[in-house]
C-alpha cells in the first residue's frame, strides 16, 4: 500500500525546482531527520555539502536521558557514513572536535566559508525552538535560503487547525482521526465505511495481562556504543538514566528499524490490542512496538508503519484482529498527527499553560527511582533504566500521580522531554501539558486523566508487594494515589462538576461526609508535605 505525503507550502517557498542545479549548496540535517530516502539524496551532486552536528546547544537545553543522546549521535554518524559511501559530500561535527563551535549558526558559517556556499537549505524542523532559530539564521546568513518538507508526516503543520477551524473551544481527536482514515483508506471498506462498521475499538483494548499469552521475544538490536558514551562524558554533558552503552537496544539506521517493524508485526501486533493498556513488572513492553524512536527520528515513516499493520490484518484477519490493528493504526495516523497539529497551532504559549494552578516541585526521586510506592518505583525506575515506558505508564501512573499531587506542569514536561528516547517537544509537550496534566484548560482532552489505586491494581501487578494498601484511603499505610485522587476532585469540583465524562467522580467526592472530606484533605496535605519520603 502506497500513501502520498503532503507538501508544506509555507516551507516550500523559494525552493528551486531542480536543487542539483544550484551551485555551492549547504544542507543541514538535524538529529531527528535521519530519513535516507528523502528526495535530497536521490542524486549525487559534488556542489552540495550535507552538514551534521553534535552540539551542546542541543544536548544541554534540557537534561536528556543518556540513551537518547547516544542514540541520536549514533544515528547521525551512521547516516553520515552511508551518505559518504553513496558519494555525497558530508561535513560532520563531532561533539569534541576542536573546530566545533557548539551551535548551528557558528558551525554553519564555517562550512559556508570553506565551501564558498551561495545557498543554504534545511528541512522543516519539528520543534518550535529550532524553527524560530533557523528562520532567524536564514534571514541573516547572507545566502539564498530555502526550507523544504521533511517528507515524513501525513499532514502539514496546519492540517489539524484547518480541520477544526469551526470549533475553537476543543479539538476532539476522533473527528480528525476519521478524516485521516478516509484520506489514507486504511482499514476502510469499498463503500467508504470503516472496516467492521466501527471507527474505534478502544473499548476492546483494555484487558489486564495475567501472564498469558507470554510476551514475544524482544526485537531489539544490540550495539556497543561505549566509545560514543565516553565522548559524551568527556565533554561534560549532563545526562540522566542508564546509558546501556555496551548492549544498546535502539536502531541506528533504517535497515535495522525496518527489521524491528517486521518483528513487531509478526510477534507483537496479534496481541497488542487486548493488552495495550496492561502493565506488569515482568516486562517493560509486553506487546508494544517500541518503534516510536525510529518513527520520531524518521528512520520509519508513519505511512509505512500504519500500512504494515493494515496489510497484516488484510492478509490474516484472524491472527491480526481488527481491534488490535485499528488501535495501533489510530496511534500512528490519528493521535500522532493530531498532537503535532495541536503543537504548531498553540505554540509558543502552550508550553506555559498551567490552567489548574499547580505549583508543587517534582520530587527528587524522579531522577533516582528510589521511592517506596511500587507503581512509581517500577514506572519511574524503568524509565530511567530503559529510556522507555508505554503510554499507560506515562499517562495513568506517572502522569496521574503528578496531576493529582499538584506538581507544576512545566517541571513535569521538562522531565518527560528529557527522560524518554522518543521525546521530541512537538509530540511530548501536548501529551504532557494537554493530555497528562490537563494544564491547557481542557482544550486537548475533554477530561483529566487520573486514577486511584483501584485502576493500577486492575491493570497491573504493581500493588503486589507494595508497602501501601491499595484499598485504604486515609490510614497510615493507605496508598497515596487514593487520597490524592479524591482530594483532586474536591479541590477542582467547581471546574469539573458538570463535565459529563467525569461528573460521577466529582459528585462522589462532593457527597462525602464532612468528616470524610476533612480526612482526605488532611491526608493529601500530609502526602504533599512528605512527597520526598513516599
Amino acid at each position: 500500500m502506497v500513501l502520498s505525503l503532503p507538501v508544506c507550502p509555507a516551507c516550500q517557498q523559494g525552493v528551486s525546482s531542480s536543487l542539483t542545479e544550484v551551485p555551492s549548496t549547504v544542507r543541514l540535517i538535524l538529529g531527528d531527520q535521519l530519513n535516507p530516502d528523502h528526495s535530497w539524496f536521490g542524486k549525487k551532486d559534488a556542489s552540495v555539502t550535507y552538514v551534521f552536528m553534535e552540539v551542546r546547544s542541543e544536548t544541554d537545553y534540557v537534561v536528556h536521558h543518556a540513551q537518547k543522546v547516544i542514540a541520536i549521535f549514533a544515528g547521525m554518524r551512521r547516516m553520515a557514513e552511508l551518505l559518504t559511501k553513496a558519494g555525497h559530500q558530508v561535513r560532520y561535527f563531532r561533539l569534541n572536535d576542536k573546530d566545533n563551535r557548539q551551535n548551528f549558526a557558528a558551525n554553519l558559517q564555517q562550512v559556508f566559508a570553506a565551501t564558498k556556499a551561495t545557498r543554504f537549505e534545511y528541512q522543516e524542523p519539528d520543534e518550535f525552538r529550532l524553527d524560530q532559530d533557523l528562520r532567524a539564521f536564514a534571514k541573516e546568513c547572507g545566502l539564498t535560503t530555502a526550507c523544504v518538507s521533511s517528507e515524513h508526516f501525513l499532514d502539514g503543520r496546519g492540517g489539524v487547525a484547518a480541520h477544526f477551524q469551526k470549533d475553537a473551544k476543543r479539538w476532539l481527536m476522533e473527528s480528525y482521526y476519521r478524516k485521516m482514515r478516509v484520506r489514507t483508506r486504511l482499514l476502510m471498506d469499498e463503500g467508504g465505511t470503516p472496516a467492521g462498521g466501527e471507527w474505534n475499538y478502544d473499548k476492546e483494548n483494555r484487558k489486564p495481562w495475567k501472564g498469558t499469552p507470554p510476551p514475544p521475544k524482544a526485537w531489539d538490536v544490540s550495539h556497543d556504543h561505549s566509545a560514543i558514551w565516553a565522548e559524551i562524558q568527556a565533554a561534560g554533558v549532563k545526562a540522566m538514566g542508564s546509558p546501556s552503552e555496551k548492549d544498546f537496544p535502539w536502531p541506528q539506521d533504517r535497515k535495522e528499524a525496518l527489521k524491528q517493524l517486521d518483528a513487531f508485526i509478526e510477534r507483537g501486533l496479534p496481541d497488542f490490542g487486548d493488552y495495550e493498556d496492561a502493565m506488569h513488572t515482568s516486562s517493560d513492553r509486553l506487546f508494544h512496538s517500541r518503534l516510536s524512536f525510529a518513527l520520531n527520528v524518521k528512520l520509519l515513516t508513519p505511512a509505512e508503519v500504519a500500512a504494515a499493520a493494515a496489510d497484516a490484518h488484510a492478509r490474516d484477519p484472524k491472527r491480526y484482529p481488527l481491534a488490535a490493528t485499528e488501535g495501533f493504526v489510530r496511534q500512528i495516523i490519528g493521535w500522532r498527527e493530531y498532537i503535532r497539529g495541536v503543537y504548531w497551532a498553540k505554540m509558543p504559549g502552550y508550553a506555559d499553560a498551567n490552567g489548574l494552578g499547580h505549583t508543587l516541585s517534582l520530587p527528587s526521586w524522579f531522577w533516582t527511582g528510589k521511592v517506596k510506592m511500587n507503581c512509581m518505583r517500577h514506572s519511574v525506575g524503568q524509565s530511567l533504566e530503559t529510556a522507555y515506558a508505554h503510554h499507560i505508564q506515562r499517562l495513568m501512573v506517572i502522569g496521574s500521580f503528578c496531576l493529582t499531587a499538584g506538581v507544576d506542569p512545566a517541571e513535569v514536561e521538562r522531565w518527560y522531554l528529557g527522560v524518554y528516547i522518543d521525546a521530541f517537544q512537538w509530540v511530548e509537550l501536548p501529551n504532557v501539558i494537554g493530555m497528562s496534566q490537563h494544564a491547557d484548560g481542557g482544550f486537548l482532552a475533554s477530561k483529566p486523566y487520573c486514577c486511584a489505586a483501584s485502576y493500577v491494581s486492575k491493570m497491573s501487578n504493581y500493588c503486589g508487594g507494595c508497602p501501601y494498601d491499595p484499598k485504604d484511603r486515609t490510614g497510615p499505610l493507605a496508598c497515596p494515589l487514593n487520597a490524592l485522587y479524591w482530594d483532586f476532585w474536591l479541590r477542582h469540583q467547581d471546574r469539573f462538576l458538570n463535565n459529563p465524562r467525569i461528573g460521577m467522580a466529582v459528585r462522589q467526592a462532593a457527597n462525602m461526609s464532612p468528616a470524610e472530606k476533612a480526612a482526605v484533605r488532611k491526608k493529601a496535605a500530609e502526602l504533599r508535605e512528605g512527597i520526598e519520603e513516599l
